[in-house]
């Protein structure tokens, strides 16, 4: 991991629910609606929607997601847009999802970053690397 030109750390557990709203057999593409419940350093909540494409391979596939996160971070109340892509291919996963630029209301307007998302152990975890103009 290459070091961070961002000026703040937020870290915490977050719980999420998945549920389905369409999916294609034919073309293996379902759609899902995404609520989390963000604890530590972000305090919040956050609806979104996931496209995903499954492949032959159970092992390989992508997801791209769009979420609005409200909430407060280090005590700045707002909201902020994430959009994620991630990739898994043949059981290698990569997962990018990025603050969208100027997307920060409130006490977060200006904020830019990116978040790294740890589902090891069972349990959600962020890291979330920001700075605020």
């Amino acid at each position: 991991m290459s070091e961070s030109t961002y000026e703040s750390r937020a870290t915490g557990p977050f719980e999420v629910k998945v549920t389905p709203v369409a999916e294609d057999d034919a073309t293996k593409i379902g759609r899902r609606a995404l609520d989390k419940q963000f604890h530590g350093d972000l305090e919040g909540t956050s609806k979104g929607e996931m496209l995903t494409a499954g492949t032959e391979r159970k092992e390989s596939g992508v997801y791209v997601a769009v979420e609005r996160v409200a909430g407060t971070l280090h005590g700045r109340s707002g909201t902020f847009a994430l959009h994620h892509t991630g990739i898994m291919q043949r059981g290698q996963p990569s997962l990018s999802v990025h603050i969208v630029p100027d997307s920060g209301t409130g006490d977060l307007t200006g904020i830019t970053g990116r978040m790294t998302i740890d589902w090891s152990g069972g349990k959600h975890g962020y890291v979330l690397e920001y700075s605020i103009e």
